[in-house]
C-alpha cells in the first residue's frame, strides 16, 4: 500500500507531531493555489461577505482567531452574518459542517439516508450512476447524517452558538431551516420534486427507520459505507477523489476511532493538500502534478528548442511514464462504483488513482511527440502496449449517442437525474456527462496516436474520431463560441474546440464551425491587442469582459493559439502581432509571468487557481507564434 505500510505501528501523536512540523496552524491562510474551490458572486477586488462566511469564520476561530481579532475582519464577517439571517441559511454543505461541529442541529439538515446505499441495482438513481465526486461527498455525509454525529460542546462552541445566529441557539426552529439558503450562495435551486423528496424523507422515512424491523437497515447501510470508504481510502492511498471526501472522511474515521488506523494514514496525507503559495499556505482540492506536466511539456516541444531544454525534456518524459496508472482497481472493483484505470493517468499522480481522460489525452500526447525525439534528447520511450491501453480508456468514455467523451467514467444518458442535485451552490454534479474539453483532448490525442501507429484498431479510431468531431460541432453556440466547463469560460472552450477541429482536418475555408469561432475571437480583442474574460461568464452562460476590458495574459495565449491552429498567421498576421507584444513586454525579469485573474473554473459556480497557467500558456503562444509568424 505504499505510505500505508509505513504507518503501521506508529501512533496518533506521532503523526501529529509530522503535521505539526509543517507552519504552525494558527499561521495558516485561507488562500488559492491549482485547484481550490471559490465563490463565483464576487468580483474581482471586491471585499464583500457570501454565504461561505459562516465556514471561514469559524475556520479563523479554531485556528486561534479571536471573536474581536483580525483587526475588524471578524466584526465585519459577523455582521455580514447576521444581516443574512445567520447562520442557518448557510448552504446544505456548510450545514453539515456546522452540524457535525456542534454549532448546528441535525434537524435542520434534509435527510441524507445512508440507506440509499443499499438499495437494488434495479433503482433508477442507484448510486453506481452517481457522478464520481458526488457520490464520493454524499458517501461519508450519509454515514455522518446517519450515526447523527457531533463534537463535543466546548467553550468555543458554545461561544460560537452565540455569535452567529439573531437569536439564541436553543429558540430556532431547525426544521423551517432544510430548505433555508442565502441568496447569495443559491445557485441551483432545489426542484419541486427535490422538496417533495426531501419533506418525504423528513417526516415519513426517518421516523419510520427508527423502529424495528427497519432499523436494521440502518446498521446494515452503515456498515456498507464503511465498506465504500475504507476502500476508496485504501485505492487512493488515504488521499480520495479531493479534499472535501477527505475532510469528511476523516471525521468519519474519527467517529469510529480517533486511534484507529485509518485516521492515522489520511492524517499522514494531509501535507499532499497543503501549499506554500505567494500568500503563504494554502490548502488545494488535490495536486496537479500530471497536468501542469502535460501541458508545460508540449509548451516547450513548440518553442523548436528542445535540444536548449533537453534536460527538461527527459526528467517530463520519465515523469510520465513512471506516473501511468498500471492497475485496475483492485477485488471486484465494479461492485465499489469503480471503473477501469489500467493504462491512464490521474490528475495529480498515481497514488490518486482516479483516471481522468483529459489527463489520459495529454500524456498520451507528449508521449507520442516525444517518441519522435532522439532518446539521446529524452531518453528511452515507453513501451507501446502502454500507450495502447491509454487509447482502450479513451475509447471506453465515449457516449455512443452524442459522441463526446466523459471525464472519469462513460456518462450516463440520464440528465433529468439534475433535477435532485441537492448542493444549491453548484450546477451538474449528479451523473458523470460528456464535456468539451476532453472531447477535445482527446480528439487531438487520437488523431496523433493514429498517425504514430496507424495499424492499432485503426477503423475504431477513425470511427471514434469522425463521430466525435460532431460533438464540437454541434456544441457550439450561435455567436460562433464554446462553452468551457473546466475554464473562464467561452476563451477556454473556443480555444479546445478549434484545436480539435484543427486536428481532425477541419479549417477556416472548408468548416463553418472553425470560421464563426475564429470570427468569434477576433471580435472579443480588445484594445490594446488582448483578450480577457471575466468569471462571471461561468455562472450566467454569457460572454463578460473583464472591467475596464483589461487583459489576461492566459486568455490572451489561448486566444493565439486558436487562432493560429485555424491559420490567422495567413490571412491576417496583424491581431497576433498584437497580442504577441503584449505577451513580451509583459515578461518579468525573471522570466516568470505576472499571477493575475484566476483562470480555471467548474460546476458553473466556482474557480480553479492553476498557478502555472500563467506560465505556460504565454509560453505556448509564444513558441507557436514563432514558428509560424516569425
Amino acid at each position: 500500500m505504499g505510505r500505508k505500510d509505513e504507518l503501521d505501528g506508529v501512533s496518533t501523536e506521532t503523526v501529529y507531531s509530522r503535521i505539526n512540523a509543517y507552519p504552525n496552524q494558527q499561521t495558516l491562510k485561507l488562500g488559492l493555489r491549482d485547484t481550490t474551490p471559490v465563490d463565483l458572486t464576487q468580483e474581482e477586488g471586491e471585499d464583500k461577505g457570501n454565504g461561505k462566511t459562516p465556514i471561514h469564520g469559524e475556520a479563523l476561530r479554531i485556528l486561534g482567531e479571536g471573536k474581536n481579532g483580525g483587526d475588524g475582519a471578524m466584526d465585519r464577517g459577523r455582521k455580514w452574518i447576521l444581516d443574512h439571517d445567520g447562520a442557518t441559511s448557510i448552504p446544505s454543505w456548510g450545514k453539515l459542517y456546522l452540524t457535525v461541529l456542534g454549532v448546528y442541529d441535525w434537524e435542520g439538515c434534509n435527510p441524507l439516508p445512508p440507506e440509499f446505499w443499499i438499495i437494488p441495482s434495479i433503482f433508477p438513481f442507484h448510486p453506481a450512476e452517481m457522478w464520481c465526486y458526488c457520490r464520493t461527498t454524499y458517501m461519508p455525509m450519509s454515514y455522518l447524517y446517519g450515526k447523527r454525529i457531533q463534537g463535543p460542546i466546548t467553550s468555543l462552541v458554545s461561544s460560537l452558538r452565540k455569535e452567529i445566529y439573531p437569536i439564541p441557539f436553543e429558540h430556532v426552529n431547525w426544521n423551517k431551516q432544510r430548505n433555508n439558503c442565502c441568496k447569495e450562495d443559491l445557485y441551483y435551486p432545489h426542484s419541486f420534486l427535490q422538496d417533495v423528496l426531501w419533506h418525504t424523507l423528513h417526516y415519513i422515512t426517518e421516523p419510520v427507520l427508527k423502529y424495528w424491523p427497519f432499523s436494521k437497515l440502518r446498521g446494515k447501510s452503515l456498515d456498507k459505507i464503511v465498506e465504500l470508504m475504507r476502500y476508496e481510502s485504501q485505492e487512493t492511498r488515504y488521499m480520495t477523489i479531493g479534499c472535501i471526501e477527505k475532510s469528511l472522511q476523516m471525521m468519519c474515521w474519527w467517529a469510529e476511532n480517533p486511534n484507529g488506523d485509518e485516521f492515522k494514514y489520511h492524517l499522514a496525507r494531509v501535507p499532499d493538500y497543503l501549499w506554500i503559495a505567494e500568500d503563504g499556505m494554502t490548502m488545494h482540492s488535490f495536486g496537479s502534478q500530471v497536468w501542469d506536466c502535460i501541458f508545460a511539456t508540449q509548451a516547450i516541444i513548440s518553442s523548436n528548442m528542445t535540444e536548449e531544454y533537453a534536460d527538461c525534456l527527459r526528467k517530463a518524459h520519465f515523469y510520465l511514464k513512471e506516473s501511468q496508472i498500471k492497475q485496475n482497481p483492485s477485488g471486484d472493483f465494479t461492485r465499489m462504483y469503480r471503473h477501469i484505470t489500467n493504462g491512464t493517468w490521474a490528475f495529480s499522480d498515481q497514488d490518486h488513482g482516479w483516471a481522468v481522460s483529459d489527463c489520459t489525452a495529454e500524456a498520451l500526447m507528449c508521449l507520442l511527440l516525444l517518441s519522435n525525439m532522439p532518446k539521446e534528447i529524452v531518453g528511452e520511450k515507453v513501451d507501446n502496449a502502454r500507450l495502447y491501453e491509454a487509447v482502450n480508456f479513451l475509447l471506453y468514455l465515449q457516449s455512443p449517442i452524442s459522441g463526446g467523451f466523459a471525464v472519469w467514467e462513460p456518462p450516463i444518458p440520464k440528465p433529468f437525474l439534475q433535477l435532485l442535485n441537492p448542493s444549491e451552490m453548484f450546477a451538474d454534479i449528479v451523473v458523470e456527462k460528456e464535456h468539451l474539453e476532453p472531447s477535445a483532448c482527446i480528439i487531438v490525442s487520437l488523431v496523433e496516436f493514429n498517425r504514430v501507429h496507424p495499424r492499432h484498431r485503426k477503423k475504431e479510431i477513425e470511427l471514434s474520431i469522425f463521430n466525435g468531431i460532431r460533438y464540437p460541432e454541434e456544441t457550439q453556440w450561435h455567436d460562433g463560441s464554446w462553452y468551457g466547463y473546466w475554464g473562464i469560460c467561452f476563451l477556454y472552450g473556443t480555444f479546445f474546440a478549434l484545436r480539435a477541429l484543427s486536428a481532425a482536418g477541419k479549417t477556416y475555408e472548408n468548416n463553418e464551425a472553425v470560421c464563426k469561432g475564429v470570427k468569434f475571437l477576433l471580435s472579443k480583442q480588445n484594445e490594446e491587442g488582448g483578450w480577457g474574460e471575466s468569471h462571471l461568464s461561468c455562472s450566467t452562460e454569457v460572454y463578460t469582459p473583464l472591467d475596464g476590458n483589461r487583459t489576461n495574459l492566459v486568455q490572451t495565449s489561448w486566444a493565439m493559439l486558436g487562432l493560429m491552429l485555424c491559420g490567422q498567421a495567413d490571412r491576417d498576421v496583424t491581431p497576433l502581432h498584437k497580442a504577441t507584444k503584449l505577451l513580451i513586454n509583459a515578461q518579468m525579469d525573471n522570466g516568470d509571468f505576472p499571477q493575475q485573474e484566476i483562470t480555471g473554473a467548474w460546476m458553473k459556480n466556482c474557480t480553479l487557481h492553476f498557478a502555472q497557467y500563467r506560465n505556460i500558456f504565454p509560453l505556448w503562444a509564444l513558441g507557436e507564434y514563432r514558428k509560424r509568424v516569425w
